[in-house]
């Protein structure tokens, strides 16, 4: 699924020694697995920061998008995407495509992404990232609207990754998800606790049997847009 050389968009060349260096750090804070850590080498986080920010893509931490998004830390992206425990024959889907970062990775090691974003701005802005760099619509297929009811005509899916928090696991995505899947989600309201979960399915159904479920660390997302969310 990967770009030949030859095809890579020039952003790949810039700014190479800054990602290598990130890599390493992100190793150094326990990123273990060694195709996370060569996508995060390879994947030109500069490309999908607003200008503004661009001279501190490269920095461990998040920064703004548009419409009071953000473009989640390097290390949460390591750990959300390592947590996932995907494989190359992997068909992924994530929710919430913001710029488009986390979808890109996701397309260096699964077999294919699809994306979704609520915010039109958002939508537009995640497109033209991913399509500019190369990552067209064969690798990396997205959609605009609520990502709380998954993209069920494509399910199952052997990984589903969430970048905003819902107050609670969408029901949805858990059905989604095949004998075996992993749902990395963060779980908890903007104001309160924060908790990245791991939701594997190891059963059929909803019962609680048929999950498998881990608390990791405490984080800090934005909220995960819907349209059942108040207004």
């Amino acid at each position: 699924m990967q770009q030949g050389r030859d095809e890579l968009a020039p952003a790949f060349f810039e700014r190479r020694e800054e990602r290598l260096a990130l890599a390493r750090h992100l190793e150094r804070n326990g990123i273990r697995d060694r195709r996370v850590l060569a996508a995060m080498a390879k994947v030109p986080r500069h490309a999908f920061v607003p200008a503004a920010y661009a001279a501190r893509a490269y920095e461990d931490g998040a920064l703004p998008l548009a419409a009071g998004q953000t473009i989640s830390q390097p290390f949460v992206v390591a750990s959300m995407t390592e947590l996932a425990r995907l494989s190359s024959t992997d068909r992924c889907l994530e929710i919430g495509t913001g710029s488009g970062y986390q979808a890109a990775i996701l397309a260096e090691i699964c077999d294919s992404v699809f994306s979704i974003e609520y915010v039109p701005e958002l939508c537009a802005l995640g497109e033209r990232n991913l399509r500019a760099l190369g990552y067209g619509p064969d690798r990396v297929h997205l959609r605009c609207g609520d990502g709380t009811r998954g993209w069920p005509e494509e399910a199952p899916w052997d990984a589903i990754l969430v970048t905003a928090a819902p107050p609670e696991v969408p029901i949805p995505l858990l059905e989604q998800l095949a004998l075996g899947g992993r749902l990395v989600i963060p779980v908890g309201a903007l104001e309160g606790p924060q908790q990245l979960e791991v939701w594997e399915r190891v059963g059929e159904g909803l019962r609680a049997e048929a999950f498998r479920r881990q608390e990791h660390y405490g984080v800090r997302f934005v909220p995960l847009v819907s349209s059942a969310a108040p207004s």
